[in-house]
């Protein structure tokens, strides 16, 4: 068949292309930038269209003689009027696609009642979008559990770092997680199968509660989990936020999504897809263990992080912790090279310097160099020159430089700044990386975690600022 799929730069969308270039179907993606998935071992196998499901922008070229479309995207990632971007998207879709003969889509489970949070009543709405105007199927999943999903990452981290957790009552709440494997089974067996409604998918029952100690067995870890009837959603993501990978933008609706039971009628799903016989939920925590012990993981849930224009993640993996923001500035790339790369020494650091100065006053205190070692040149980095506590490691002129930190730490620390022209202007990522070494690296970063990111979250706004007056005054 020939087969559409939007999402491809999202967690399932990635892994999902794959199986059908298998299964020997044509794939046609639509992605809004086709340099994200340039690296993919399966880019040269598809049809890419650039385009763009909120603005309305290639729909009809992409949904022109295709069979089938996955419909995988959302924008939960792009603030608090998300819902409005979901819904406006769906109904591009649906005027673009009306003579696709079968739309298959992955949403969420519903809980029973009206506690329901915002990202599961913006998912169900898109649902009920698709179904009403096209001949489609809405898979409702649960927490998806394999390497590198968000649900997965939240619980290993949790579990691994806390040997004690006060948690809220709520993780007593029934429910239903699947495998990432039998998700992609069920959607590209839904080929097969004519449009039919609402599919409930899922595989044991099980609380939070017991998610987590079933983790720490695999592990061969000792967890003990107090639930009490206090810590309200929103400050239990926030807690999350700080103790997992997982920023606060995926947190909150992840946390608010299980403070309901979250249970799945198999009954239509079994009758369905016979031959899919969902495994265990131990078994699915036995997988993804051993997918990141080979460094095997194919995506993650970071890997859509970036489709904003202004974006931030933390990421804590491989023994790395990575601040990574992304802004796309109207300046030129030469101006925000210029910007970044004459930080340091008499310039200074363009916000926060006196906390970057009293950095380096306890840094020479400690032993190290300080602020005092300046830099060689007012506005010119060199590889292997010095700048403050920094040394510069690698420089690109006009896209990228990396300063590694030369100061006193237990561990060790990266800056690094990148652009690359893109079509609204320039792309500006700014990454704080650093290897903690053994406990007291760990408790360093997070003890500082909120100051660095206020200081990093500035610096980038700042650099970015600059670097637009720049190009504005050369203009």
């Amino acid at each position: 068949m020939k087969v559409l799929v939007t999402g491809a730069t999202g967690y399932i969308g990635g892994r999902l292309i794959p199986k059908l270039l298998e299964a020997g179907h044509e794939v046609r993606v639509l992605v809004r930038d086709p340099r994200r998935i340039a690296g993919r071992p399966w880019s040269s196998k598809v049809q890419i269209i650039s385009g763009d499901l909120v603005r309305n922008r290639s729909l009809n070229e992409a949904c022109e003689g295709v069979d089938a479309a996955y419909y995988l995207i959302h924008s939960m990632l792009s603030g608090s009027d998300f819902g409005s971007l979901d819904r406006q998207a769906g109904r591009n879709f649906v005027a673009a696609a009306g003579q696709v003969k079968h739309v298959i889509y992955l949403g969420g489970l519903v809980p029973k009642g009206d506690a329901i949070s915002h990202h599961l009543k913006s998912r169900a709405e898109v649902g009920q979008i698709l179904r009403d105007g096209l001949r489609s199927t809405e898979f409702r999943a649960g927490p998806i559990i394999g390497s590198g999903s968000a649900s997965f990452e939240m619980l290993r981290y949790l579990t691994e770092r806390l040997p004690f957790m006060v948690a809220p009552k709520w993780i007593m709440n029934e429910i239903q997680p699947l495998a990432v494997r039998d998700v992609l089974s069920y959607l590209v067996t839904a080929l097969q199968i004519s449009p039919s409604g609402i599919v409930d998918v899922g595989t044991d029952r099980l609380t939070f509660k017991q998610m987590m100690k079933v983790f720490a067995e695999v592990r061969g870890l000792r967890r003990s989990i107090m639930p009490v009837p206090i810590l309200a959603p929103g400050l239990a993501s926030r807690w999350v936020g700080l103790v997992t990978p997982i920023p606060n933008s995926i947190a909150v609706p992840i946390i608010e999504g299980i403070i309901q039971p979250l249970l799945a009628d198999t009954t239509k799903a079994e009758k369905l897809f016979p031959s899919i016989v969902p495994i265990p939920y131990r078994q699915a925590v036995e997988l993804a263990l051993a997918r990141l012990q080979t460094g095997e993981t194919e995506t993650r849930w970071s890997d859509a992080l970036n489709s904003s224009s202004d974006s931030y993640s933390l990421k804590d993996e491989q023994g790395m912790i990575r601040e990574v923001r992304t802004l796309i500035v109207n300046a030129t790339p030469s101006s925000l090279f210029r910007t970044f790369s004459s930080l340091g020494g008499q310039k200074g650091w363009l916000t926060w310097n006196w906390a970057w100065e009293a950095r380096g006053l306890l840094d020479r205190v400690t032993g190290g160099p300080g602020l005092r070692r300046g830099r060689r040149h007012s506005s010119e980095a060199l590889t292997g020159d010095a700048v403050d506590f920094w040394r510069v490691e690698a420089m690109t002129p006009n896209r990228m430089l990396r300063l590694r930190a030369e100061m006193r730490l237990p561990g060790r620390a990266w800056i690094e700044w990148e652009v690359l022209p893109v079509e609204d202007g320039t792309k500006f990522t700014q990454t704080a990386s650093f290897a903690p070494k053994g406990l007291a690296g760990t408790l360093y970063w997070y003890s500082l975690y909120p100051i660095h990111r206020l200081i990093f979250s500035h610096l980038a706004q700042a650099i970015a600022r600059n670097a637009e007056k720049e190009s504005h005054e050369s203009a």
